[in-house]
């Protein structure tokens, strides 16, 4: 049995208001530990619940992380239009050129694109645990 405090679970408004940013700017290039599970836990169940919340398709966000694996996020911070709609253009963006000032090269690439490929899941299962419910 484990005895270690569970974190309370959030709302989906409590992780709306998470710094993002902050949680990539210092998980992203972190070693395994605290820092590293915030960001690839409450960090990417937050972005999954703005991005939802900006009508964001989780393919999209899944094409973008295969889109930071291949030509790094150098080059998916440049693109024009990250994802299809602008708010969340916008706020992938300003994550992405976070990701960017951490120059930890190929390694931060593939962490940054494994994130994203998380936030992607999680926006798919919260579709469909609505759909469910709708069809109830």
């Amino acid at each position: 049995m484990n005895d270690a405090p569970h974190p309370p679970d959030r709302t989906d408004d409590e992780l709306a208001l998470l710094d993002i940013t902050l949680l990539l700017r210092y998980g992203l290039a972190a070693e395994p530990g605290g820092l590293r599970t915030a960001l690839f836990g409450d960090g990417a169940a937050a972005a999954a619940v703005l991005l939802d919340r900006l009508g964001t398709e989780p393919r999209s966000v899944a094409f973008l992380a295969d889109t930071v694996r291949a030509g790094g996020l150098a080059r998916a911070a440049d693109l024009p239009e990250p994802l299809p709609r602008r708010e969340a253009a916008a706020l992938v963006r300003e994550w992405l050129r976070t990701c960017t000032e951490l120059a930890g090269g190929p390694a931060v690439d593939d962490s940054a694109a494994t994130w994203l490929r998380a936030v992607a899941t999680i926006i798919e299962l919260k579709q469909l645990t609505r759909a469910r419910g709708r069809s109830s």
